[in-house]
């Protein structure tokens, strides 16, 4: 059976809640202040079953105080019955609600004349032509227009009739995306806990799902479901849905919040979106202008970035512009909001996402970011996502970022995946989704900043890996300097050698002077075996003057590069020939000691000829080369 959620639309008083329950049965007007007062100040929810259609009502207030409020419940919608008095005819509100659901894309509906008893024939088709003015041009042009009476019953299955064609016309939901469920009421029921309520705009829900009750991100269990007051195992896209939650308390849990998969979707801040603004709104939508954003069932405050040329986006046109946003909220692309000015409040246009978590735009980077948001329109999934990936930069798109920014199921995303690597716009690091541009450019950072290093130090080996990631890529993801060297030592441009990075035709190729200098300074520490001198004597040794301090620095790296020379301790060096030999009279010792092949501080002293200066940072030596074993005051000889 297919399920389809109308909303009621028109001006106060002109019979909104009055026709629901001539529908329904049901009286939508649920708070004792509405029954007081008689009228319609929040959201009514009432269904009616045509048998292959089941239909949601959601009555709204008709009082323009309560616009906000009606809002809340103008998401989602399936149809929309725009309600016209048939003794008023088109009101201040009868226009406003149509321009917000015009606004927020609700595509099918149908006009209904109320109070047809209360006027002549004469005067409702004078109403009726009113009506088809209002709508001209618009999704209700030439939609049923059905004359009803709530009190003499006339037109009712007329319009039931209408609202199951409707029903059966409206176009399906997608069913690319995960469950989302913005709250619109929640309340406690005894013995039961805590209840919300909302139209499952995507996705389904099912009885024993762990949920996520966003922006807070509290976990909540879904300990029971109704759809249409009558419990299910399951609710799908498109429903009324009552969630039965455990885990939280009903004070926890108010409208603007959204129930969604458990680390599925992630709240924002920043909006990208084309905004309509209307053509009889007072002035334009201008950058640091504050506005009233409404968003599913959530009102938040916000600031607005026009997009255009101009810093503005005039009445009567479409433009791009940035909303910042004042409190988070959950948003996809493709959602629609209105805007309403601050004060007075009043609706002056309405807008689709483009990009949910976008970025600030400043200055210059306007005009880039208005032409890839506007290549966007009509795009397909793999070059939506291909523009997230993209506009990530540096840091990439992990894939909990990924599913955030769209929306999609699994499989979807999976596809527009691998469709936009197929192309080549995207690449994929370890998990970590890359434009391949984005990727391309930190490969020529990084080959360029060890050449550079070279030419600045061409008596170094390479540069320390550490050094090339906080030069290059301290923004970008772990991943993707991991796969920038991957992709240069493919490309045959550098080679990672431990902890050093050198570019592939770097050689070290010394003057004869240098050469002659090394052998010296080489020379120096074999002469002095296991006496190694301090580092200025060995300098002074090999001849080398003062100011050439740092260059022989330089030289005695490459010594121990080489493994010519062995760092021990600190500035502590000795030739490899003299720890070989020392290493050799240790295992001579253990061998003429084969019972016991333990060596202490004296014995070692005297074995090597060296002081307490070096005896103890030789044996530490010996330790870490798995040469000997400390076993309290004495070494193993192993």
């Amino acid at each position: 059976m297919k399920s389809v959620i109308v909303g009621t639309a028109g001006h106060i008083d002109h019979g909104k809640t009055t026709l629901v329950r001539a529908l329904t049965g049901v009286d939508a007007d649920r708070l004792p202040e509405e029954k007081r007062r008689g009228i319609t100040i929040d959201l009514g929810f009432a269904e009616l079953d045509l048998g292959d259609v089941r239909v949601g009502f959601v009555d709204v207030p008709g009082h323009e105080r309560f616009v906000k409020n009606m809002l809340a419940g103008a998401h989602g919608l399936d149809l929309v019955a725009l309600v016209i008095a048939a003794d008023e005819g088109v009101m201040p509100q009868t226009r406003e609600h149509f321009d917000i659901c015009r606004l927020l894309g609700v595509s099918s509906g149908l006009v209904v004349l109320t109070k047809s008893d209360s006027v002549d024939e004469e005067l409702l088709e004078l109403v009726r032509l009113e009506a088809s003015e209002l709508v001209a041009g618009s999704f209700l042009e030439g939609a049923p227009a059905v004359a009803v009476s709530a009190r003499t019953g006339r037109g009712i299955d007329e319009l039931k009739e209408a609202l199951r064609a409707s029903a059966h016309a409206a176009p399906a939901r997608s069913s690319d995306a995960v469950a989302r469920l913005p709250v619109d009421r929640s309340f406690t029921v005894r013995g039961f806990g805590a209840v919300a309520t909302g139209t499952l705009v995507a996705g389904e829900i099912s009885e024993g799902d762990e949920l996520e009750l966003l922006p807070g991100g509290a976990r909540v269990r879904v300990r029971g479901l109704q759809v249409h007051g009558a419990p299910v195992k399951r609710a799908g896209a498109g429903q009324r849905t009552a969630v039965n939650l455990g885990g939280v308390d009903a004070a926890g849990v108010g409208r603007g919040m959204v129930l969604a998969p458990v680390g599925r979707l992630q709240p924002t801040q920043i909006l990208d979106a084309w905004v309509d603004v209307l053509a009889d709104a007072p002035r334009g939508l201008r950058t640091r202008q504050r506005v009233r954003v409404h968003h599913g069932t959530a009102e938040v405050l916000a600031r607005v970035a026009a997009l255009e040329e101009s810093g503005e986006i005039a009445p009567g046109s479409k433009g791009l512009a940035q909303l910042r946003l004042e409190s988070p909220v959950v948003a996809l692309p493709g959602d629609r909001f209105i805007v309403r000015t601050y004060s007075p409040q009043r609706t002056v246009a309405g807008g689709v996402v483009v990009d949910a978590h976008a970025q600030k735009h400043r200055g210059r980077e306007r005009a880039a970011a208005r032409a890839s948001l506007a290549a966007l329109e009509g795009a397909d999934a793999a070059a939506r996502l291909a523009f997230f990936v993209e506009s990530a930069g540096e840091r990439g798109l992990p894939p909990a970022s990924a599913a955030a920014r769209t929306g999609w199921r699994d499989d979807v995303l999976a596809s527009a995946v691998a469709e936009s690597m197929r192309r080549g716009a995207v690449v994929e690091a370890e998990g970590v989704l890359a434009a391949s541009a984005a990727l391309s450019n930190l490969v020529r950072a990084a080959v360029g900043e060890v050449e550079a290093h070279h030419r600045r130090e061409p008596l170094s080996r390479g540069l320390a890996r550490e050094t090339l990631r906080e030069r290059v890529f301290s923004r970008a993801a772990p991943e993707l300097f991991r796969a920038a060297l991957k992709a240069a030592e493919a490309g045959g441009q550098l080679v990672s050698e431990r902890d050093l990075v050198r570019a592939a035709g770097h050689s070290l190729d010394l003057s004869p002077e240098d050469a002659a200098l090394r052998e010296r300074l080489e020379a120096v520490y074999r002469d002095a075996g296991l006496e190694a001198p301090a580092l200025e004597e060995a300098f002074a040794r090999a001849g080398g003057a003062t100011p050439r301090r740092e260059h022989l620095r330089k030289l005695l790296q490459l010594l121990l590069d080489s493994g010519a020379l062995v760092r021990v301790k600190e500035d502590l060096l000795f030739h490899r020939d003299a720890l070989a030999g020392l290493t050799a009279a240790l295992r001579s010792y253990a061998g003429a000691r084969a019972a016991d092949r333990l060596i202490d501080v004296a014995a070692f002293k005297e074995l090597s000829g060296v002081s307490r200066k070096y005896a103890i940072p030789l044996l530490e030596y010996f330790d870490r080369e798995r040469v000997t074993r400390r076993a309290g005051d004495r070494r193993l000889i192993l």
